[in-house]
């Protein structure tokens, strides 16, 4: 039988039979038991009715935290000439064009959010079996292909957050830091669930938000009643 340490054990207990709980419930229980010696990540998993193989089935969007997500964003800008200076302005952290292009086939991925302008498609379209897999590919859909840089920027920095169905259809993302107040992260678990209902797909057949799962990154996870994290 496996042993566990004494930090592991009382989680576990603190937890025992708390399942369903409300949003307040489920992230006092997360916050009181994260108690590693860095400040934990907050991070909910939703578990939807969909069929990720199926193009009309797929959930994607994205939702700006109210309270921000605590990480400090690194974004790569995809851009030339006037955009190109209108990205570092706006606070990029890295900017180029072929040559960051080259950078990446060389495995330098030095960021977490990457955004293009529609001119430089062609170039970051051969980077698709790199990007692609990290979840870093500019997007149209998502708003990281635009003209509109400075503001694609500003939101990356200032608590946007993507999400994508993965495979098996689960919804995963960081919706704050362990050291955040009770109230801020109860408020971005809510904004980040009403984002994904919102995101519901036409193809979504029979019952949508299934599950609901908050936990710390080093602490054991916590069910929420659906109807109480989607409830305004």
């Amino acid at each position: 039988m496996a042993k566990f340490g004494k930090r592991t054990r009382s989680a576990r207990e603190a937890f025992a039979g708390k399942v369903d709980v409300t949003v307040e419930e489920a992230v006092a229980l997360v916050k009181g038991n994260a108690k590693a010696k860095f400040d934990e990540t907050v991070e909910i998993a939703l578990n939807l009715g969909v069929d990720t193989r199926h193009a009309d089935q797929m959930v994607r969007g994205t939702v700006v935290l109210p309270n921000g997500t605590g990480k400090t964003m690194r974004v790569a800008v995809f851009a030339r000439g006037d955009k190109a200076d209108e990205a570092k302005a706006a606070g990029a952290d890295i900017v180029g064009a072929e040559d960051l292009m080259q950078a990446i086939q060389g495995g330098e991925i030095n960021f977490d959010r990457c955004i293009a302008t529609p001119d430089m498609m062609p170039i970051v379209g051969r980077l698709g079996k790199i990007l692609g897999p990290r979840n870093l590919m500019p997007n149209p859909k998502v708003g990281t292909v635009t003209p509109d840089v400075k503001t694609a920027i500003e939101a990356a920095k200032g608590g946007e957050v993507q999400f994508k169905a993965e495979k098996g259809g689960v919804v995963h993302a960081g919706v704050g830091k362990a050291s955040f107040d009770e109230a801020k992260l109860i408020e971005n678990v809510r904004a980040f669930c009403d984002a994904v209902a919102k995101a519901k797909p036409a193809g979504a057949k029979g019952s949508y938000m299934q599950k609901i799962s908050l936990s710390s990154t080093m602490g054991p996870g916590v069910s929420i009643d659906v109807a109480a994290a989607t409830a305004q």
